[in-house]
């Protein structure tokens, strides 16, 4: 049992270390739409590959949204985070919106997403954002400790409401 351990221990720091962090570029879209689709179908969404294709496209040509992607030492895409620019009337500053984050299951528990997320921290001080906001599912236990260990506060204060069409 100790030696399986050890194992994933070891297995769990070579994924890390073979791990580049860097922004998505348009020559990466094919690749990050099949994670994209298994991000969807996790949140219970259709499997909708070539619309993934075509929404990943649009947001990185219009520059409507920044993502950054963790790429193995195989050129393999295994996690991403996507932000989208937002502002604040109060702060008059910017804000970030980290919308998305996803990494492949094969790769989960390797501090990838810890990873990821000082990418986005680092890209929000180069970007002079005053905050950098998120929302996840009071039941996401996975994420509310991810974040938690990630400096981020959670907001206790106010209601978040949804209006749709």
């Amino acid at each position: 049992m100790a030696s399986e351990y050890s194992r994933r221990k070891v297995l769990s720091a070579y994924k890390i270390t073979c791990m580049i962090i860097r922004k998505c570029i348009e020559e990466d879209i094919v690749q990050l739409s099949l994670l994209f689709d298994q991000y969807r179908v996790f949140y219970k969404k259709n499997s909708d590959i070539e619309g993934a294709t075509f929404f990943l496209r649009t947001l990185i040509l219009y520059n409507a949204s920044t993502i950054f992607i963790a790429v193995n030492s195989s050129n393999i895409i295994t996690g991403f985070v996507q932000l989208y620019p937002l502002y604040s009337s109060t702060r008059m500053k910017p804000l970030l919106l980290l919308n998305d984050l996803f990494v492949s299951p094969d790769y989960r528990g390797t501090g990838i997403s810890k990873l990821l997320i000082e990418a986005v921290k680092k890209h929000c001080v180069e970007v002079s954002s005053c905050a950098l906001i998120l929302e996840t599912a009071k039941n996401n236990i996975a994420a509310n400790s991810l974040y938690k260990s990630t400096s981020f506060l959670l907001d206790e204060e106010h209601n978040y409401y949804e209006w749709a069409p």
